[in-house]
């Protein structure tokens, strides 16, 4: 097998077509074809499952999968130590990030200084909700990852703290209140964003034994702040993930007790991190 064939699995798997596959590594779709098929001969596996249009990993391909992403990132990684040594002039990173936090105030000014420092460096970003980040690090489909810490199961570096705030209505009762507990925030509708930190919120009321009266889920934090301001329900957000200046429509009040959120940056072992995502790291650590 070679490093092009691992490559080309990839992204079948990740893209789920050859067709997409192949237009993203600027080959024929037969090239994309006959790859896959020597690659399953000299496995002796089937690493696809063919449903009409639907392309979708085998239980196998997918246990594959795994190492095949190991071995490229290695190969990534050699590639770019060797890169390192003539400067890095060349080499490729891949970001997950997730929430206004990490992809609005963090990632913007650490990518200005990156590229300015690294302009040989080609950079992917992969943005999703903060489960969607961990699962990418696992599947190895990024070198680095923007996480809520703590996340024992990976080399993490700390890199800011907030702390949670509810979100309400601008006229809402509690508005009076100059600081509220969780069981508060379960008695009205409460939306959940899904981008962020909804792990956390969910960790948050599981943990007290409590369950918001959920009504609304959003995919993005506008759509949330929205779903507040028309005063249809309440929320639970990060302080960092709020856009500045001041809303008439809604207001904020830190929790009682007060719930710190940390975020920092995780990568699945950093002594096979390769020299563009470490020095990334470094950056940004830097940064702020």
């Amino acid at each position: 097998m070679t490093l092009t064939q691992l490559e080309i699995f990839s992204q079948v798997a990740e893209l789920r077509g050859f067709t997409a596959a192949a237009t993203r590594l600027g080959i024929s779709q037969s090239a994309v074809s006959h790859a896959i098929k020597s690659l399953e001969q000299e496995l002796g596996v089937e690493l696809f499952r063919r449903h009409q249009a639907l392309i979708e990993p085998s239980d196998i391909g997918q246990q594959l999968l795994l190492r095949a992403r190991a071995m490229l990132g290695l190969a990534n990684t050699l590639r770019q130590e060797a890169a390192d040594a003539r400067g890095m002039r060349r080499g490729t990173l891949r970001i997950g990030s997730f929430g206004p936090t990490s992809s609005m105030k963090l990632l913007p000014a650490i990518l200005q200084r990156y590229r300015a420092l690294h302009p040989g460096i080609e950079v992917h970003i992969d943005e999703g909700p903060d489960r969607q980040v961990i699962q990418w690090l696992d599947e190895r489909r990024i070198d680095v990852g923007f996480v809520v810490l703590p996340e024992d199961r990976f080399d993490t570096f700390a890199l800011m703290q907030d702390q949670m705030v509810a979100v309400l209505p601008t006229a809402h009762p509690l508005a009076a209140q100059t600081s509220l507990s969780l069981k508060d925030l379960c008695n009205d509708p409460f939306v959940l964003t899904e981008a962020g930190s909804s792990e956390l919120v969910s960790r948050l009321f599981n943990s007290a034994r409590l369950t918001p009266n959920v009504r609304y889920r959003c995919s993005q934090l506008l759509s949330t702040l929205d779903v507040v301001s028309r005063g249809e329900a309440v929320t639970l957000v990060s302080e960092g993930s709020l856009p500045g200046g001041d809303n008439p429509r809604f207001v904020t009040r830190p929790l009682s007790p007060q719930v710190p959120r940390q975020i920092g940056l995780a990568v699945l072992d950093s002594r096979q991190a390769s020299p563009a995502t470490l020095a990334f790291i470094e950056l940004a650590r830097q940064s702020v």
